[in-house]
């Protein structure tokens, strides 16, 4: 009886477990940034940082680009200092009466009111400052989740015939900072073991050098395989079928901006949701006579299974829960900050966010890396 090879083994495995589509992890991250828009709570802001990071720390395939996760919390880390600072140097239009320090004030002329350079600082705008800087970098995170996660390759495959060029040059956007992470990381590993010095101001402008250079020669590589592969390249439609995409697409876009505009008046919801639904329907059927132009094959294409239902759905729940309860109770999901009052956990939002942890276990475990190397 023959044995099967290791990359038998490998071919089954991923045959009994399909890996997620990679759109179901984008809709998920997405929904989860915009139920961070809807709250300044840090409690639930929190709830929501935690979520994420634990699919992300269950889920995250051992790959180059899921490293990037990482870059995301420290820029998020950041965007929270840089917008503390702002709050200490630069002054808050938020009034308080519990003040923690005065600064020194330097006078501006006359032209620049409003603004001011020091002064006193208060602990409500500090406060402010946080709940503000927090949101913010809880949507970052679930964006560099959803880096983490979604494979770039994959999710450009599954994108319609018409959005291929411009999909093909978001990938390579995102793609951009996991292997500049990568290459950072390999070339100071390499001055480690070389025992030369990989910190400090030094040892970034040894490692920049190679970077950039690994980044130019990736570009033209990139370039000449986009080339070979006939990138750009149309086929010959009729005119009018050209010029029904274009009316279509941009009919389309003029529905939903109204729709949408109609939907957030208090005159417009009449006409706002028909409206909206046309528009749709018009930039959908756009984008479809707009791929008959692309000369484009899928090899194996992904498919959109019941676990990425429920994994865009869990995203989608948590989303329209703190929307909901932003309209029914704001004051839980927006503290106020004047007067200064200590957040509260509301509870019905708070198990709502806890649905968004359903990808962590109904979708497959990443495959444990082999370190073992077999014989040439």
């Amino acid at each position: 009886m023959e044995t099967p090879t290791p990359a038998q083994h490998q071919h089954q495995h991923q045959h009994q477990h399909p890996q997620l589509h990679p759109g179901a992890w984008w809709l998920w991250a997405l929904a989860l940034g915009t139920a961070a828009t809807r709250t300044t709570n840090p409690l639930l802001l929190t709830l929501l940082l935690t979520v994420s990071a634990y699919v992300v720390a269950t889920r995250r395939p051992h790959t180059p680009w899921s490293r990037s996760y990482g870059a995301f919390v420290k820029l998020a880390a950041a965007v929270l200092l840089i917008r503390l600072a702002f709050a200490v140097v630069l002054g808050s239009p938020i009034p308080g009466t519990h003040v923690l320090l005065h600064l020194p004030e330097v006078p501006l002329p006359d032209w620049a009111q409003g603004i001011r350079l020091g002064g006193r600082v208060t602990a409500e705008a500090l406060t402010f400052a946080l709940y503000d800087a927090l949101r913010l970098a809880t949507l970052l995170v679930c964006v560099g989740a959803a880096n983490a996660l979604a494979n770039p390759s994959r999710l450009l495959k599954s994108l319609p015939g018409a959005l291929y060029e411009m999909g093909v040059a978001v990938v390579v956007a995102l793609t951009f900072a996991p292997h500049l992470i990568a290459d950072v990381r390999r070339l100071r590993a390499a001055r480690r073991l070389r025992g030369r010095p990989d910190r400090g101001v030094r040892g970034l402008l040894q490692v920049g050098l190679p970077v950039l250079e690994g980044a130019l020669e990736r570009s033209v590589a990139l370039a000449a395989a986009m080339d070979a592969r006939g990138y750009g390249r149309t086929a010959q439609v009729p005119p009018a079928v050209r010029r029904t995409t274009a009316a279509l697409t941009l009919g389309g876009l003029l529905g939903v901006c109204a729709g949408t505009y109609g939907l957030l008046t208090a005159d417009g919801g009449a006409y706002g949701l028909p409206v909206l639904l046309v528009g749709v329907a018009a930039a959908l059927a756009g984008l479809w006579l707009g791929g008959r132009r692309t000369l484009r094959t899928r090899y194996r294409p992904d498919r959109w299974g019941v676990r990425a239902w429920l994994v865009t759905a869990s995203g989608a729940a948590v989303a329209a829960a703190l929307t909901l309860a932003a309209t029914r109770d704001p004051a839980a999901l927006h503290p106020g900050v004047v007067p200064l009052v200590a957040p509260t956990l509301p509870l019905w939002p708070a198990a709502a966010v806890l649905v968004g942890l359903l990808p962590a276990f109904i979708t497959p475990a990443p495959e444990a890396t082999d370190t073992r190397k077999e014989p040439a």
